[in-house]
């Protein structure tokens, strides 16, 4: 099996991915994980998609298989965007990239500004922050939630026509970050795609499935191969 590079999602962590890997490792997947700038490295910039991309090109081989969960699929779809060619597989693992209109969202960024003060007011502040859909606001730097707003515009220019890919699309049921509905657009978008829906999966199968997220990407692995013979 061909070496397996991982972009993670928005986290600050890679620590809940360790069941994952291993079990990985076990079954003979060379796997090197990713760190996003940003998040589980260093940086003090605010990062664009185009950025990203550019430095997922950088960190990833040409004809590589990569897999990216959540913002990591996106900067992995907005790669290929541009650049078709470059992977021989991506697998997109509840990724982010299609955009939704959120009367919810689009709301709450209209009165961010009125109700901007609750900030201040500690009791208040998680209330705010679950109003605005931002549930890690508190920890995280000034230029990742700047970040944060370029990733989820960008999802509104993503062009997935020049996509021709291989990809694998592994999308959890129970997923309300990215839910499955998205996963159906996706795969309707991607014209080389395959999809795979799995009852247990919350946005996050290396937390809730482990083994399960293993044996999957496993399996894809040596599809993958069996494909190349």
């Amino acid at each position: 099996m061909k070496k397996l590079y991982i972009i993670h999602g928005w986290t600050y962590t890679v620590e809940p991915w360790t069941r994952t890997l291993a079990l990985l490792k076990e079954q003979g997947v060379s796997v090197e994980m990713l760190h996003v700038p940003g998040l589980t490295e260093p940086s003090s910039k605010v990062w664009t998609i185009e950025e990203y991309a550019k430095w997922a090109n950088k960190n990833i081989p040409d004809g590589a298989v990569a897999l990216g969960h959540s913002n990591g699929g996106r900067i992995l779809l907005n790669l290929l965007s541009t650049k078709p060619d470059k992977l021989k597989h991506v697998i997109l693992l509840d990724a982010a990239g299609i955009y939704e209109e959120s009367k919810k969202r689009d709301a709450a960024r209209k009165v961010s500004k009125v109700f901007a003060p609750l900030k201040k007011i500690k009791p208040l502040r998680k209330v705010y922050h679950k109003v605005l859909g931002a549930s890690d606001y508190d920890h995280a730097p000034e230029n990742m939630k700047k970040t944060l707003a370029n990733m989820l515009d960008s999802d509104k220019k993503l062009n997935f026509e020049p996509i021709t890919t291989p990809a694998t699309i592994l999308w959890g049921k129970k997923d309300t970050i990215t839910p499955p509905s998205q996963a159906a657009e996706m795969h309707s978008r991607l014209k080389n795609s395959t999809i795979k829906f799995y009852e247990n999966w919350t946005h996050a199968p290396y937390i809730v499935d482990p083994d399960g997220l293993a044996r999957a990407i496993v399996t894809t692995l040596r599809e993958i191969d069996k494909g190349a013979a």
